[in-house]
């Protein structure tokens, strides 16, 4: 997809986002206190647009609005990487929390007629790199500190997927701790990673109903039983 594409396709893509709600923690937070320009909204779309874009940094988002056709679309002209860093560090993470679990409670909505009578949930954690000399709360190791996202992506069919729900924990925390949280439904079956291996929790799933499928650790011992 071209840029032209991409952007002429942009507010169709923005539609499902509850835009009332936002401006209302908006008023509420008073989140555009003194600002004139890079409001919730545009900074918003500026990161919306920075994902479908692939762009790597502040400063190549701020190189992209130069473009003219991207100033229409989220509408201003260009912005400085202090304002866009000043902006991404107040911004509540609550806030975008609400925009993401509103717009899954509306796939599900819309898929509810056509869900398969199993989904496929897969359960997998990526690590996020922090500064360890800001971020001490966060260290795992000597030289690092980090943030574990723990994410379940729903795949409904080869090419509809979409993911509807996350944790997140420092990252020398195990992943199995997770599953007592993203393991929910008995109509789904799960597929997770042996990091998330946990003996103890796998019988209580199984006397629950619950279905998964995970790689074994090596030292695992197993015995074949018939049924």
């Amino acid at each position: 997809m071209d840029k032209h594409t991409r952007l002429s396709s942009f507010g169709k893509w923005l539609i499902p986002i509850n835009f009332h709600w936002l401006d209302e923690q908006v008023s509420k937070l008073k989140l555009d206190y003194y600002t004139k320009k890079l409001t919730t909204t545009a900074f918003l779309k500026i990161m919306l647009l920075a994902h479908l874009n692939e762009w790597d940094s502040l400063h190549e988002m701020s190189d992209a609005l130069a473009d003219e056709d991207l100033q229409r679309t989220v509408g201003f002209d260009a912005i400085s990487v202090s304002q866009l860093s000043r902006r991404n560090n107040e911004m509540p993470p609550d806030v975008l929390a609400g925009l993401f679990f509103d717009l899954v409670q509306k796939i599900h909505t819309f898929h509810r007629s056509s869900k398969p009578a199993m989904p496929l949930h897969i359960i997998d954690s990526t690590t996020i790199p922090l500064n360890l000399r800001k971020y001490r709360w966060a260290e795992f190791r000597k030289t690092k500190a980090g943030l574990k996202i723990h994410l379940r992506l729903v795949l409904m069919d080869q090419q509809t997927s979409y993911p509807d729900q996350l944790t997140m924990t420092p990252a020398k925390q195990h992943d199995r701790g997770q599953l007592e949280v993203l393991v929910d439904d008995p109509n789904a079956m799960y597929v997770f990673d042996r990091g998330y291996v946990d003996y103890e929790r796998f019988d209580r799933m199984t006397d629950d109903g619950y279905f998964f499928v995970s790689r074994l650790k090596k030292n695992a011992v197993s015995q074949d039983i018939e049924t």
